[in-house]
Parts: structure tokens; C-alpha cells; sequence
């Protein structure tokens, strides 16, 4: 590589990570609007027109932040955690596109790169929590391998039906292939899995549960401030904004849409991506945190047997030669199986409570019966001191 191409790859990365870095605060912003719409409150108001300073002031604040590091703790491994888990989340937007010729460096195996690079946090966090010397951070990070790495695979098996599906893993041909109809219409089971997966995987609502403030004291990060917490909470909102990029290029259609051409169809990516990041920021405000249990049942009894069965109705489908509603129909009978598992997990303890209740007011109508049973026996006309005093006039008459 001559030193021309290395100071303009140098200027790339620099450029790549202004706009992640902007997008992140775009993202906060948007986040504490929307929740508290949600929530019936204003959110930021104050800092700037609308709140529109309040990333930039957090930032700051973060930034001028006193830094503690623990005396007990491992201080090469607690100063190195960060940049382990932030690192893969920017190195992965090497390879993504927002348009065909917006990206920095197209590699026909890119889906592969970002699946190798995105495991890599994975040590981060388990190192985070260990280098800390703290029981609440080391429990964190080992349920953030735990959670992780479980989530890890219906996210490869979802990738690897989408390969075999557009028989490439350059992301600008899988976009490219889905012109006349995104693979959504076709794999609806595949994106369902991938976006629930890529929730847990970057630890949003209701899959917060390696850092749950209720459980574990903010997990991995309890021994952090500053600019060192806030480099994981940087890696946190990249991750979320490359899941919902990742969620448009495979199932959306990626930059596809009527009436842009050129390089304006940028807009349409950013479009759909942030309107999957709305519908992230939707399901934090609206569903509670999962126990660590519910949470890897999860995994391991529906996510993944059902990440198998889209790779094995893809392969039926492309093997037979089937027409495309035949892959769609096998799809939706498998999320019907989805939405009936959360129905039921959902349902479950809500039903449990309406039985003991039917139960506990049973019992209680029983022991009302018995009790006016034994009140009646009790008080019977030969025991009675009434009839008595009425028998001994009458004898006396």
C-alpha cells in the first residue's frame, strides 16, 4: 500500500468514526424524546432548541468526569476492557454500506467479517467485569458471556439462510437481489429471529440483564465512570445502530426505494434504519426486563431450534425449487409458533394468579359455609335457654 492510499484509508476511519460519534449523540437524543413521549413527559428541553445540546453537554460531562480505577483491580486489563468492546463495534462498519458506493471498503465476505468481528466484544465484557476485583462485576460479565453467546447463534444461522438465499455474502449483492422484493416477504421468521437476537446481543430492553441495576449493580460496568464508562456506552449505541443497519440491508431492501436515484438514496437507508431504531426505543419503554432464567429458555428452546428451522426450509426451498410463497407460507408457520410461545410466556403467570385467586375465594366460601353449618347445629331448640324459660311458665300455669 503507498502512503498516499494509507493517509487517505487513515482519513476514512477518521471520518467514519465522526459520523458514528454524531450518530450516537443523534441517538441519545432521540432516545429520551421518544421515552418520554412515551412516558407523558417533555424529555430535554432546556440545553439548546429542544433539547438538542443535551448529548453534546452529557458528553462533556462524561469527558471531565473523574476516572477511579479500584486499587484492587487488574489495571492493565481494566484500562484495555473498553477498547476491546469498542473496537469491533466500529471496526464492523468497514464493510457496511449505506449505498453501493458509500462504504469504505467492500469485501465479498463481508457478512462474514462482521459476524467474526461483532464476537470479539464478548471478551471485552468478561474481562470488564473481571479486571474489576468487584463479585457484582465478575457476575455480570460472566452472565454477559452467557447471554452473548447464546444469542450469538441464532444470529450465524439467520445469516447463513440469507447467504444461501442470495448464494453470496457481499451485502451489496444481497441488496441488489432483493429489488423486486425484500427478503422480509420471504423470511419473516428469519428477520423476527435476527431482530430479537440483536436486541439481546447488545444487551437493550427487555435483554438488560448482564448490567441490571435492580439485580447487579450495573453488572460488568459497576467499578467504571467517566470516559471510561462512557467508551461502553459508546460501543452500546454503535452496536444498536449497526443491528438496525444490518436488519435493513438483509431483510428491507437496504437503500431501495422509489423515486431517489444516484447517491440520494442514502436517505432511504437512513430512513429505514432509523425507523427500526424507533421501534428498539418502543420496546424499551414498553416491556419489562426479563429474569437471566426466561431469558436463556428463551434461547435455548425457541430462538435456536427455530434459527435451525430457517436454515433447513431454505435449503428445502432452494433444493426443490419451490416458488417463493412456499418459503413464505413455512416462514409464517414458523413465527405463528414464536408468537404463540411469548403469548404463552407472557400469559402464564397472569393465569397462575387468576387460579390461586379462584382457589383462595373457594376456601373462603367453604369455611363461610362450615361456619354457618356449625353455628346453626349449635344453637338448636332443646339447648335453647329461651325454650327453656318458655317450658317452665307453661308448667308453672
Amino acid at each position: 500500500m503507498s502512503l498516499t492510499a494509507f493517509i487517505w484509508t487513515l482519513v476514512g476511519l477518521l471520518a467514519m468514526f465522526t459520523a458514528l460519534s454524531v450518530v450516537v449523540l443523534s441517538l441519545t437524543w432521540l432516545e429520551r424524546k421518544l421515552l418520554g413521549r412515551l412516558q407523558r413527559r417533555l424529555g430535554p428541553t432546556r440545553t439548546g432548541p429542544m433539547g438538542l445540546m443535551q448529548p453534546i453537554a452529557d458528553a462533556i460531562k462524561l469527558i471531565l468526569k473523574e476516572d477511579i480505577v479500584p486499587t484492587s483491580s487488574e489495571k492493565a486489563i481494566f484500562w484495555l476492557s473498553p477498547i476491546i468492546v469498542v473496537v469491533p463495534a466500529f471496526m464492523i462498519w468497514v464493510t457496511i454500506p449505506a449505498s453501493r458506493d458509500a462504504v469504505l471498503q467492500n469485501l465479498d465476505l463481508g457478512l462474514f467479517y462482521i459476524t467474526a468481528f461483532a464476537v470479539v466484544g464478548i471478551m471485552g465484557l468478561v474481562l470488564a467485569g473481571w479486571g474489576s476485583a468487584n463479585k457484582y462485576g465478575t457476575l455480570g460479565g460472566l452472565r454477559a458471556a452467557a447471554q452473548l453467546i447464546s444469542y450469538e447463534i441464532p444470529i450465524i444461522m439467520v445469516v447463513i439462510a440469507v447467504a444461501m438465499l442470495a448464494q453470496s455474502l457481499d451485502l451489496r449483492v444481497i441488496v441488489d437481489l432483493q429489488n423486486p422484493y425484500p427478503y422480509v416477504l420471504l423470511q419473516p421468521l428469519g428477520m423476527a429471529i435476527f431482530f430479537i437476537a440483536g436486541l439481546a446481543e447488545v444487551g437493550r430492553t427487555p435483554f438488560d440483564i448482564y448490567f441490571a441495576e435492580s439485580e447487579i449493580v450495573g453488572g460488568p460496568f459497576v467499578e467504571y465512570s467517566g470516559a471510561h464508562w462512557s467508551v461502553f456506552f459508546l460501543a452500546e449505541y454503535i452496536n444498536t445502530f449497526a443491528v438496525a443497519a444490518l436488519t435493513v440491508l438483509l431483510f428491507l431492501g437496504g437503500w431501495s426505494g422509489p423515486l431517489l436515484t444516484g447517491d440520494w438514496v442514502v436517505i432511504w437507508f437512513l430512513l429505514k434504519v432509523y425507523a427500526v431504531i424507533l421501534l428498539i426505543f418502543w420496546i424499551r419503554g414498553t416491556f419489562p426486563r426479563l429474569r437471566i432464567d426466561q431469558l436463556m429458555a428463551f434461547a435455548w428452546k425457541a430462538m435456536v431450534p427455530l434459527s435451525f428451522l430457517t436454515i433447513v426450509i431454505t435449503a428445502v426451498y432452494l433444493f426443490y425449487g419451490w416458488p417463493g410463497w412456499s418459503l413464505t407460507l413455512m416462514s409464517l408457520a414458523g413465527l405463528a409458533v414464536v408468537a404463540y410461545l411469548v403469548y404463552r410466556r407472557m400469559v402464564g403467570p397472569a393465569k397462575l394468579v387468576v387460579q390461586v385467586r379462584a382457589r383462595q375465594e373457594a376456601q373462603a366460601r367453604e369455611r363461610a359455609l362450615m361456619a354457618r353449618q356449625g353455628s346453626s347445629s349449635g344453637s338448636s331448640p332443646n339447648s335453647s335457654p329461651d325454650s327453656s324459660m318458655g317450658g317452665a311458665a307453661a308448667d308453672a300455669k
